[in-house]
């Protein structure tokens, strides 16, 4: 007997439910064979092949999670008893699959520039002992605990899940390749390049975020270093990448950042309550240009945007040219704007071209907003400005003192009448960065003084201070020192040694324009073949301490015999030996920014 018309009508109605879901599987299953094709097709035209490190780069090589916590008891020296409990974190490039890597295919070569790689935190924990004894040792008084672990974003996911690399690396070669590489990142993952996570670790309102430019910050349980997501309170109302350095507005507690972008809006300011749940200004800057903004400064009362000409341009790939560039021909100008302003009130200042990729301090004085940063005349990232060019050679140049470049100069002044090799930016030491001030007054519109605030005796960077000063005027700043023989041999960045500036009596007379009254500058120099990164300030509390109560906390590594340590160096002693050297039973990797974080409950291991 033949179905009926409601029958069918009825069995119709009947799977009308199951339709989306059919509908669903169907996407499903087309979605994962494009994929399959799409991997495929990576798999058989990009060879992934290793970027090797030299002899002299070994201890910027990744190395692999430790697991369980392990407690450290080789302590030299004493931990002051002042000294509070808390975490000190360090954030760094960890690339997993044994190192960088660079892809090659028939398109030409791309490579993961310097400071690409899975972020790592390395964390060294101070617990301290109710202890009665009469023991005064440090393994008596405090439980030391070390421990790494790197940052789960998603896209560290999928290279773990596929067990090798997935993304093509989509920054830095060929055009070509760099351009088919932004394609098939984009159609596989829906995003060009991968969460790196891996350059700084800030707290606001009692949770901590791994932070990088290139996506949002991922919250992580600081005890046991487990990523817990993105900032989830924030997600919807700040949908793009999120500063290194945001800051926290003086007064108010509020945290203050910025996102650059290759697409427009290219700078987006933003303000974050107090109490990190939401999103309580955003504005679009309405710059002409995408710049690459690794800082933001902020006074009491002014933000502080720092746009200087290191660009970000897809459309040069499709005329050969590379997507990132340091453009020194074009301008440089610093923004100051109200706190809660927008793009008409933002007003700008020009000055020379340079790169600053680190605040040290801003903060208001009479008529004048004060900028001080760590400056160079060429941009470090992301390296050298066109394919073709070694790349060893082009670091190792430009990491050697400034003084090298001078003398060549000079030599080319005696011994040649024509100017084609005088003040060749791309000579040598054009990498040299030393702490400089910008004095801007608001009520003239000129910047006022521009001035180096140390000699050329030591390139500096990674500047710190006391946080509590930070938008109000300081009188000490904080610097790793640069080994430029070193670095150069090396083509990388060491630092080997600590500088702490005293800017209490720097006052640059007002309208002598380009005026140079260096800074007193006292040295904590490190053994020799002996570098750090990751310095952080811990202050010293109390009711009657002062700026520079507290110490400089870092990790370094003796290359020589090929041991990680954390020094503890008194920041009123600063040349004096460390109070505490503490010996790490596993080799931390040089890297990024780092920051101590006191405890609020004692963590239990």
């Amino acid at each position: 007997m033949q179905p009926s018309f409601v029958d069918n009508e009825q069995r119709v109605l009947r799977d009308l439910p199951k339709i989306p879901i059919l509908i669903s599987d169907v996407q499903k299953a087309i979605k994962e064979t494009s994929m399959r094709l799409l991997d495929t097709f990576v798999d058989h035209v990009f060879t992934f092949v290793d970027d090797p490190y030299l002899p002299s780069q070994r201890n910027f090589a990744p190395v692999d999670e430790i697991g369980e916590a392990v407690r450290v008891t080789a302590i030299e020296g004493k931990i002051p008893d002042e000294f509070p409990e808390g975490v000190f974190l360090r954030n760094g490039s960890n690339p997993i699959h044994g190192g960088p890597k660079s892809t090659i295919s028939i398109l030409g070569k791309s490579s993961r520039i310097w400071i690409e790689g899975e972020g790592m935190i390395h964390a060294l924990y101070f617990n301290k002992i109710n202890n009665t004894s009469n023991d005064d040792s440090n393994i008596n008084k405090w439980n030391i605990v070390y421990k790494n672990k790197y940052v789960e974003t998603d896209t560290y996911k999928i290279d773990k899940q596929r067990n090798k690399p997935a993304f093509i690396p989509a920054v830095e070669g060929h055009s070509a390749a760099v351009l088919s590489a932004f394609i098939l990142n984009m159609l596989r993952f829906g995003r060009v390049n991968e969460d790196m996570s891996n350059t700084n670790i800030i707290e606001h309102s009692g949770k901590y975020y791994s932070t990088a430019e290139n996506d949002m910050p991922q919250e992580i349980d600081i005890f046991t270093l487990q990523t817990l997501g993105p900032w989830r309170s924030i997600l919807r109302s700040w949908n793009r990448p999120f500063s290194s350095h945001p800051k926290k507005a003086p007064g108010t507690g509020e945290l203050v950042t910025i996102g650059f972008d290759a697409r427009k809006p290219y700078l987006v300011l933003g303000c974050i309550s107090a109490d990190g749940e939401k999103l309580i200004h955003k504005v679009d800057l309405k710059l002409e240009r995408s710049i690459i903004c690794h800082e933001i400064g902020i006074t009491q009362r002014y933000n502080i945007i720092l746009d200087v000409p290191l660009t970000v341009d897809p459309s040069r790939l499709f005329m050969g040219g590379p997507l990132m560039k340091f453009e020194k021909e074009k301008y440089a100008r610093i923004g100051v704007m109200p706190r809660y302003g927008d793009a008409d009130s933002m007003r700008w200042f020009e000055v020379e071209p340079c790169t600053a990729f680190h605040i040290i301090n801003c903060y208001e004085e009479g008529d004048e907003v004060v900028v001080m940063a760590c400056r160079a005349e060429y941009s470090i990232i992301p390296g050298p400005p066109e394919m073709g060019i070694d790349k060893y050679d082009w670091f190792s140049r430009g990491l050697k003192h400034l003084n090298n470049s001078l003398n060549n100069n000079n030599n080319n002044n005696n011994n040649n009448n024509n100017n084609n090799n005088n003040n060749k930016i791309d000579d040598e030491g054009f990498l040299f960065s030393r702490p400089f001030m910008w004095r801007i007054n608001m009520e003239s519109g000129i910047v006022e003084n521009q001035s180096y605030l140390t000699g050329s005796e030591f390139s500096m960077d990674f500047p710190i201070i006391n946080h509590n000063f930070t938008g109000i005027r300081n009188k000490y700043g904080y610097a790793q020192v640069v080994d430029s023989t070193a670095s150069s041999a090396a083509g990388m960045v060491k630092y080997n040694g600590l500088a702490k500036l005293c800017l209490e009596d720097i006052t640059l007379s007002k309208g002598k324009k380009d005026a140079e009254e260096f800074a007193k500058v006292e040295y904590h120099m490190f053994p020799e073949n002996t570098f750090c990164t990751g310095s952080g300030f811990v202050a010293k509390n109390g009711d009657n301490v002062e700026e520079d109560d507290g110490w400089i906390i870092t990790f370094v590594h003796n290359e020589t015999i090929d041991i990680s340590q954390v020094y503890i160096v008194d920041a009123k002693k600063f040349s004096s030996e460390p109070v505490a050297k503490i010996t790490l039973p596993y080799r931390v990797p040089y890297g990024f920014h780092g920051a101590f974080m006191p405890f609020s409950i004692n963590p239990v291991f």
